[in-house]
């Protein structure tokens, strides 16, 4: 007989709405006009209180898909065994840094393992400042890399936004490497054009007597707008930073784990290879878990005397789960279900944007793609009122949604890679009759 005494009771969404409100942290957002009461997923959907269905085309956690019963059964099944810290040994913990660097380049090959991207990226700058003995650090413009507070002082997204305290001192700003609204546009160099940009920064540092630690950058931009990062980019900017002694950091918080389709991580496609790399989101498919690989040189920096210990990091039910997502990658074959899937989707989209002048530009790597919103294509202005519009018009079709960028007008797309080439159709044809049906400019 199952005990009901403490069972968790159905609330009305208003209800729901009410007690957030009255005991929930005053800063937590929900989605869309009238808020989603979700409460079942599986694979590429949603499932409201109702039962109805909403294709996920924005949640990049849940990697290959929402509760994937082999990612499921290996959390289970570890659990009803041990939970334990990694003061213990463990055969889960090893193998799972054997078979995560595996899929990196050498030198990529020592592990920390956290439970989040911040915790990731806030150990990351830990590591660059041993190595390096300096502080300054080289961020993008509207960056995001984490809610900790040393992660919003490299966050223009954060320390530039509402509420936002401005930027530190020890933190220089390069501008968006954005080959269609940026300061470099349509050029065949503009990557290497916003890699020299570098310079400039590492000067601003110096002149406020900061030597460089660490330039942080996404792979590709995900607040940025969906952000391609233009060819030679990434190489241009590295050598930069080198030069001054500084370490090269790739945050794929959002989009490693075979999102592009075509490579294992995105830094890949840029043909350099980062100093540090981070790692969350994607690598538990929804179980709360991060990593940070670094090079030995860089890892035996850190070895001062203090311990690095994480309670829950590494622990045995997250290496399992982390282990089941990578066999799910590889045995689904998703990374090529991501280049098919992908360039399928973008190539739709580019034939509705043929067909409507509101959307300006289209771009994207595997299941990473953005569409952005202009009011006007020559000045390529941008209209977030119109996105607005869009994202809420789907979801009355029951699909998924969400905006980024600078001026919030970039229709930002990356569902589990397990999306299918239907799913696409269906979604595709949903947008262009949304978009059929809203006045012209």
């Amino acid at each position: 007989m199952t005990d009901t005494r403490h069972a968790v009771p159905e609330r009305s969404r208003e209800e729901l709405l009410r007690l957030r409100r009255a005991h929930l942290n005053p800063t937590l957002s929900v989605a869309y006009r009238e808020p989603l009461k979700i409460v079942r997923g599986e694979g590429v959907w949603l499932y409201d209180a109702q039962g109805q269905g909403y294709l996920d085309m924005v949640n990049n956690v849940c990697h290959v898909g929402h509760c994937h019963p082999r990612v499921v059964r290996a959390g289970a099944e570890q659990m009803a065994r041990l939970n334990t810290n990694t003061r213990y040994l463990h055969d889960a913990l090893v193998e799972y840094a054997l078979r995560l660097t595996a899929t990196l380049p050498a030198p990529l090959s020592v592990v920390f393992l956290t439970n989040s991207g911040t915790e990731a990226n806030d150990l990351a700058l830990r590591l660059a400042r041993a190595h390096t003995g300096a502080r300054g650090t080289i961020v993008v413009d509207h960056a995001y890399h984490g809610h900790s507070p040393s992660m919003v002082e490299l966050s223009p997204y954060k320390f530039n936004g509402r509420g936002g305290e401005g930027q530190a001192d020890h933190v220089a700003v390069v501008p968006m490497p954005d080959a269609y609204r940026g300061a470099v546009r349509d050029a065949a160099d503009a990557g290497p054009r916003y890699g020299r940009m570098l310079a400039g920064a590492i000067d601003e540092l110096r002149a406020r007597g900061h030597r460089p630690a660490a330039f942080y950058c996404e792979s590709l931009l995900g607040c940025g707008g969906q952000v391609i990062l233009p060819d030679g980019y990434l190489r241009q900017a590295f050598a930069q930073v080198r030069a001054a002694g500084g370490l090269c950091l790739s945050d794929e918080v959002q989009v490693g784990f075979g999102r592009v389709g075509d490579a294992m991580w995105a830094f890949e496609q840029q043909g350099v290879v980062p100093d540090i790399l981070t790692l969350g989101k994607p690598i538990g498919n929804g179980h709360p878990m991060g990593a940070v690989v670094t090079t030995p040189e860089v890892a035996t920096s850190f070895v001062t005397g203090m311990e690095y210990f994480n309670t829950f990091g590494g622990n045995p039910v997250s290496c399992a789960i982390g282990l089941a997502v990578l066999d799910v990658i590889e045995e689904e074959n998703l990374m090529d279900n991501a280049v098919r899937v992908g360039e399928f989707l973008t190539a739709g989209l580019r034939e509705i944007q043929a067909r409507h002048p509101g959307i300006g530009d289209v771009r994207g790597r595997g299941l990473f793609i953005g569409a952005e919103f202009v009011s006007d294509a020559a000045a390529r202005s941008p209209d977030p009122a119109r996105a607005r519009v869009v994202v809420e018009a789907m979801k009355a079709r029951h699909v998924l949604l969400s905006t980024d960028g600078p001026d919030d007008n970039v229709l930002k797309i990356k569902p589990p890679i397990v999306f299918s080439r239907a799913n696409a159709e269906e979604f595709l044809e949903k947008l262009d009759g949304v978009l059929g049906a809203l006045p012209v400019g």
